[in-house]
């Protein structure tokens, strides 16, 4: 269960902003479990509020959180707010996106990226992996 704390988005409490359900704030303590023992694939977002890219692709990761419901968990994670995980998958850049899937990393994208785009590394991603289960 997450906990419930206000979330900043553009200057605006998550009260005010509108705050996709389906998407996950994970902090670096709720990272195992919320990300690495997923029973489903999760696409992690690493962010930061400051950073207009991230900004940028925020409405694709809405979309796809509300398209996937039911194959893929989106995630996202403050790399301001939280320094250990961004630091133990060497994120360099943001936006990073990386696909999890049974604890381990199976996809990365750095930089900013079109909706048509992710859709097909997500397909790629998670196609090539139920296929090959």
């Amino acid at each position: 269960m997450f906990t419930s704390f206000p979330i900043h988005i553009d200057g605006q409490t998550a009260e005010k902003a509108q705050v996709n359900p389906s998407i996950a704030h994970v902090s670096d303590e709720q990272f195992e479990e919320q990300v690495l023992k997923s029973s489903e694939p999760v696409l992690v977002d690493f962010w930061a509020e400051w950073c207009g890219p991230c900004k940028m692709i925020a409405p694709i990761l809405d979309d796809v959180a509300t398209s996937y419901a039911g194959k893929l968990r989106v995630a996202k994670i403050n790399i301001d707010h939280n320094q250990k995980t961004p630091r133990n998958y060497n994120v360099r850049g943001i936006p990073t996106l990386m696909i999890f899937k049974d604890g381990k990393v199976q996809a990365t994208q750095i930089g900013a990226i079109s909706k048509t785009q992710l859709t097909q590394l997500i397909d790629k991603t998670i196609g090539g992996l139920s296929a090959s289960a």
